[in-house]
């Protein structure tokens, strides 16, 4: 029995997919099953997966994981387990990538001898991870509004009622096309609420802003009546630069900074290195971190949006 652990995201998620289909059509491993998990876990990070074989997807490196696969540039919780890292059949690390499941992908066929027989289905998936995971989109309308298959799922996943509806997505994400996973009566049911939940977002966020400068903003949206747009601070306010949030979570709180897709900075400081202070982690444009409770969130998202608009 191997259990894989994925970034609870569409990337993480569309990672778990791919590996479970290479590993099972490879015959590397045969019971499979799978969970999500969020940079809360680290904090445990020494007693994680105890007693268990694993793999992790799209995550932090653990150097007791059967597999490991991720392209987060500050994946390294410490220089111990950079030192432990290294390169073979069963792990691969590509911080150049702009998401998770075409490093499986690549991996799977040089190393396993993967010759999947959907191979576009697969292709697809890849194509929209990198878009979605490095908002590579056209503008924040696309973002915010289009209607492709992987945008509906990615949407819906707003809408999760618990945990095991991102599992059950990876199952469907394992077998069947984008197309018809979108088509699929709870993810179609869940993206039409999260449609509703994007329009009060909107209509919501100027009063979530606790401090803006000309190219920098703080907000604070952990109030239940308050819908989360990712976003939204770039479509209703173009000109900024950075934007650092607090949003609730089902573990508590999270903090997010992240750097305007259609208005980068010339300079600024690396997002994910910031937030690695913290115990959290992410790349050079966007990073996260979950702090232990609401004090300790509301200082440490102070702190890093001072550092971030001393720079911007």
């Amino acid at each position: 029995m191997l259990h894989i652990y994925y970034h609870r995201d569409f990337d993480g998620m569309c990672a778990a997919a791919l590996l479970a289909a290479a590993l099972e059509e490879c015959d590397l491993e045969q019971e499979l099953t799978w969970s999500g998990v969020n940079f809360d876990r680290t904090l445990n990070w020494d007693t994680f997966g105890i007693g268990k074989r694993f793999a992790l997807v799209d995550f932090h490196f653990h150097p007791r994981a059967d597999y490991w696969f991720d392209h987060h540039p500050t994946t390294f919780l410490n220089e111990n387990f950079e030192k432990q890292y290294r390169a073979n059949s069963r792990q691969r690390f590509d911080p150049e990538a702009q998401s998770c499941p075409p490093i499986i992908l690549k991996h799977a066929e040089e190393e396993w001898n993967w010759k999947p027989s959907d191979r576009d289905r697969f292709l697809e998936l890849c194509q929209w991870s990198d878009i979605i995971d490095s908002a590579s989109f056209h503008s924040a309308k696309q973002a915010l509004f289009g209607t492709e298959p992987a945008l509906r799922i990615a949407r819906a996943l707003t809408c999760a009622p618990d945990f095991h509806f991102h599992d059950r997505v990876v199952y469907l994400l394992r077998h069947q096309s984008l197309l018809e996973v979108s088509c699929d009566e709870e993810i179609d049911r869940c993206f039409r609420r999260a449609e509703g939940n994007r329009d009060k977002a909107l209509e919501a966020f100027p009063r979530t802003m606790l401090e803006r400068t000309e190219f920098a903003m703080l907000a604070d949206l952990r109030s239940k009546r308050i819908r989360r747009e990712r976003f939204a601070p770039f479509y209703l306010y173009p000109e900024l630069h950075y934007v650092v949030t607090l949003i609730p979570t089902r573990a508590g709180v999270h903090i997010t900074a992240a750097s305007n897709p259609w208005n980068r900075p010339a300079q600024g400081p690396h997002l994910g290195e910031l937030m690695k202070r913290y115990g959290g982690g992410g790349h050079q444009g966007v990073g996260g971190v979950n702090p232990p409770d609401n004090p300790t969130a509301e200082a440490w998202a102070r702190e890093i949006f001072e550092a971030i608009r001393s720079t911007s």
